[in-house]
């Protein structure tokens, strides 16, 4: 008999030798039927696999990562048999999951693939899958194993098979088909209802431009028609809430060419965006005892030695910014954690005077590949809202919580509603990533589990996502169209005031380290504005829009009056402006509707003689004629937060 214990941390007990289907069974014929992989002791195993020893497992459906994760490598392998049967000769090479879909990457030949053969592969794929082929794995040896591609005349495969240990090769078989794997697959091919060919493109082998080009093919599928459909949906909506594009329409930002890629020009109406998401952060960190500090945009080399971060970033992101001075090197900076170190190593603390918090709207730069730059999701100059605590042991967890407090508060004055936390920890098969000894790491995840458990936020923990120093909560925020963004982040760190030397006096007056807390609610500014305007369609929150009016004169004649209703609002605080253009009313109408401003106020002979104004809003709704104090009423009772 073999002990098996459950998720809920149960136990029961099962002959040797079940298969993992038969465990989920066990627990319900529910579960049973909506179970697509596991994972057994922290490894990957099919549904068909048999248990023969003790261990802790784990269930995975459509809806959990690892389950799409599973899904979709299998589709892959369906999509590989398709291309081969369809265009014979074609040499395959690898097929993972990706975030969202899969890939293949085939060595065509002298085949040739565009997007009017979308649909004849989509439909083999389907095709394939109505045949309810099981996903086999089997074991097999290097010999075999190159005996079966050199057949084939893979070169590829052969490649890749070299690279692996005797005894560590698997196959899987579907139907016909046989491909090289280390496993991760669905029960069989007819849980796929739904596939899509996204799009083709060009990929160097192992991503080395020296070998040679193949063609990756994207996909992605689904086991109901209606996610799909869902997703395609989604895609478009995408499309037309691209940040970039909004960005450029509302004339919050621009790119050139001559400055640099990745580096986000502010213009006017972005600037007023930015302060205004900054003042109100501001005002908040006030309230919670944060002090503010400016630090410069370069630091000398031995700053990013001591901190660590030059040799875990190493030469690939650090360059240097010579001086005339012999061997005397600065650096852009890429993070602002060093300098705000130094800040406090400038002073003498007791432990009277901590916590001592610093806060920084600070502007780092990093190197990201020019492939990866997108619009200001993926600069390479960005500015971090940026904050460190300093503070004793004992305050650690009632600190980390306020920030928690702190975070929340941001996201849901800004409607960010739908998230959720994961505990990001060290990496244990790759502890070399990492700097400080094993006690401080468990001292500080611990921290932040008991924080989180005292708030009560459902979280989960992932494994290799720690920073190189410490352990970190993040937060996942859902937007309007489904997708999930990494935003606030915090970090507990007992590694970089040991590598300053950072200290305070305690109560019986000897020298004690403090605790480090990283903490940024918007991640970057850059980031979370362009999260905003996708989720927001560039419709903002009324307290954030530059303009939250625009007055809109039928003629010339109206003008004088539409400057003293400018003048009235503007002294109660609310911003917009007149449109005098020499155009149709019908004409300004679309302007500012393309323009996504909150309110017209439309003014013509009856308006003017009575003092009053028409309202419409974005959208076209039609508030009808008011008095301007009205109409002060309604903004204010909106731009509540």
């Amino acid at each position: 008999m073999i002990k098996v214990t459950l998720k809920d941390g149960s136990v029961r007990e099962f002959n040797d030798n079940t298969d993992v289907i038969s465990i989920a069974k066990d627990i319900s014929e529910g579960l049973a039927r909506n179970v697509i992989s596991a994972k057994f002791n922290n490894q990957t195993v099919e549904t068909q696999s048999s248990l023969n020893s003790d261990g802790n497992i784990e269930f995975f459906t459509w809806d959990d990562d690892e389950g799409k994760k599973a899904f979709w490598h299998s589709s892959s392998h369906v999509m590989a048999q398709a291309l081969q049967e369809m265009y014979p000769g074609i040499k395959l090479t690898i097929g993972p999951a990706i975030k969202n879909g899969f890939y293949y990457d085939v060595d065509l030949g002298e085949h040739k693939i565009s997007e009017t053969d979308f649909g004849k592969i989509e439909n083999k794929m389907l095709e394939i899958c109505r045949g309810k082929f099981d996903f086999n794995m089997r074991l097999v040896s290097k010999d075999e194993a190159l005996d079966f591609y050199n057949n084939k005349k893979n070169n590829y495969k052969v490649e890749l098979i070299q690279e692996l240990k005797d005894g560590e090769i698997s196959f899987c078989d579907h139907d016909t088909f046989t491909d090289l794997c280390k496993g991760g697959h669905i029960p069989n091919t007819s849980i796929i209802k739904a596939v899509k060919i996204l799009n083709i493109s060009g990929a160097f082998w192992k991503a080395d431009q020296n070998n040679k080009q193949l063609t990756r093919i994207y996909g992605i599928s689904f086991p109901k028609q209606k996610l799909l459909k869902e997703y395609l949906h989604n895609i478009e909506q995408a499309k037309l809430r691209d940040h970039r594009k909004i960005g450029k329409n509302l004339k919050l930002f621009a790119f050139s060419n001559k400055v640099g890629q990745g580096l986000p020009l502010w213009l006017p109406k972005g600037v007023d965006l930015r302060t205004r998401l900054e003042d109100f952060l501001k005002k908040a960190q006030k309230k919670a005892g944060y002090q503010m500090v400016i630090t410069p945009h370069i630091g000398n080399k031995e700053l990013y030695v001591t901190s660590g971060h030059y040799e875990k970033y190493g030469e690939d992101s650090f360059q240097p910014i010579r001086t005339p001075k012999e061997n005397e090197e600065f650096y852009l900076k890429p993070m602002n954690c060093p300098h705000h170190c130094e800040i406090y190593n400038s002073q003498k603390f007791s432990y009277k005077d901590l916590p001592v918090r610093y806060a920084e709207f600070g502007t780092v730069y990093r190197y990201e590949q020019s492939g990866e730059l997108h619009g200001l999701t993926r600069a390479r100059g960005f500015t971090q809202d940026d904050a460190h605590i300093f503070c004793t042991e004992d305050q650690l967890v009632s600190e980390f919580k306020n920030v928690i407090d702190l975070t929340l508060y941001v996201f849901n004055s800004l409607g960010l509603n739908d998230y959720s936390v994961q505990i990001s920890v060290r990496d244990p098969n790759n502890l070399k990533k990492y700097i400080g000894e094993v006690e401080v790491w468990e001292k500080s995840e611990n921290a932040i589990i008991k924080a989180v458990k005292d708030k009560k936020l459902n979280y989960k923990i992932v494994e290799g996502e720690a920073a190189f120093y410490g352990p970190k909560l993040d937060f996942m925020v859902n937007d309007a169209l489904g997708r999930q963004w990494q935003l606030g982040t915090i970090q507990v760190d007992y590694n970089l005031p040991e590598r300053f030397d950072l200290t305070y006096v305690d109560k019986d007056n000897t020298s004690k380290r403090p605790v480090m807390i990283h903490r940024a609610p918007f991640g970057s500014m850059e980031r979370f504005i362009a999260i905003l305007l996708e989720n927001t369609a560039g419709n903002l929150p009324l307290w954030l829009t530059p303009n939250q009016f625009i007055i809109l004169p039928l003629s010339e004649k109206h003008e004088k009056y539409c400057k003293n209703v400018l003048n009235l609002l503007e002294n109660d605080e609310i911003r917009g402006l007149i449109d005098n253009r020499s155009e149709t009313i019908g004409r300004k109408i679309r302007d500012a509707e393309v323009d996504k401003i909150p309110f017209m106020l439309i003014v013509g002979e009856q308006e003017s003689n009575q003092e009053m104004v028409s309202v419409r809003s974005h959208g076209g709704k039609d508030f009808g004629v008011m008095r301007v104090e009205d109409f002060v009423k309604i903004i204010k009772e909106q731009i509540k937060i």
